[in-house]
């Protein structure tokens, strides 16, 4: 009943649909909503059901408009289990982003980088993931309607899409990796026993985010790109006290390869929901 009141809310506002959807990290995002061209927005908290984040970096605000001709929409933050919320409120936008039937959706994130070949400031396309976060949207009594009771996850993320955003990067010379991406409860950080573990499971990058709106996403039969940007390389060997603000700093910083990157996404974004739904 919420995602129906909140889906006549939206479209009360306007939002009948799109063809689009994004889903912005940590301190991410602020150049591609000011792109938006005829922009409206709303805040999370007069959206019925949506939580709101209450994390540094992540605004709470909807958005919708136009980019690279297509109708996007942008939740501008997010919330995170480690917050106290379930994994079904974390999937909450993806719910959304079903109902409103939008077949496409692009989550991105901010990550610690395992794979040591990884620099501050590189961007990883998630091209598989592992998820230790001991939580899953999907637990419960499944809703067929919404989608398969086993959902099948031998491909969460497109490869046809990441195969136009890797050409894009390249023809934009940005440097972009693909890799694989743990995701774990958080909201401390690793030990150095706990990297070396990761690293030896085969996992590239690591973050506290992003898998419950992935499993959701999939289960809902919607495309899926994901994204995340590599903030600090976690060294074992090597550690040093995550610093913060210079995670903050070093996501404006990349602020406009992100906005690059997240144009060509959109550009080659998939129009047709996935028929094994």
């Amino acid at each position: 009943m919420q995602i129906a009141h909140a889906v006549e809310v939206l479209r009360d506002k306007g939002l009948s649909g799109a063809d689009v959807a994004i889903i912005l990290g940590t301190g991410l995002g602020g150049s591609i909503a000011e792109s938006i061209e005829d922009v409206q927005q709303i805040n999370y908290s007069e959206i019925p059901g949506m939580p709101v984040p209450e994390v540094e970096g992540h605004v709470g605000e909807l958005l919708w408009g136009e980019l690279e001709s297509k109708r996007v929409i942008v939740f501008h933050g997010r919330v995170h289990c480690y917050e106290g919320h379930t994994a079904q409120q974390v999937a909450y936008p993806i719910r959304l982003i079903q109902a409103l039937g939008i077949p496409s959706v692009i989550i991105t994130n901010i990550a610690g980088g395992l794979n040591l070949k990884y620099t501050e400031g590189d961007f990883m396309l998630i091209d598989d993931h592992i998820n230790l976060m001991g939580a899953n949207p999907l637990v419960g009594p499944n809703d067929d309607s919404k989608g398969p009771r086993f959902p099948d996850m031998c491909e969460p993320y497109s490869r046809s899409w990441q195969t136009q955003a890797l050409a894009w990067a390249q023809k934009n010379q940005i440097a972009l990796h693909q890799g694989v991406y743990v995701g774990v409860m958080g909201p401390n950080l690793e030990t150095r026993a706990e990297y070396r573990f990761l690293r030896q499971i085969g996992a590239d990058a690591v973050g506290m985010s992003t898998l419950p709106e992935v499993i959701a996403a999939v289960h809902a039969g919607i495309h899926v790109l994901g994204l995340s940007l590599i903030t600090d390389v976690c060294d074992p060997d090597q550690l040093e006290p995550i610093d913060i603000p210079k995670i903050m700093k070093l996501a404006a910083i990349a602020e406009p390869k992100l906005k690059c990157l997240l144009q060509g996404c959109v550009r080659y974004s998939p129009q047709i929901q996935d028929v094994s739904v």
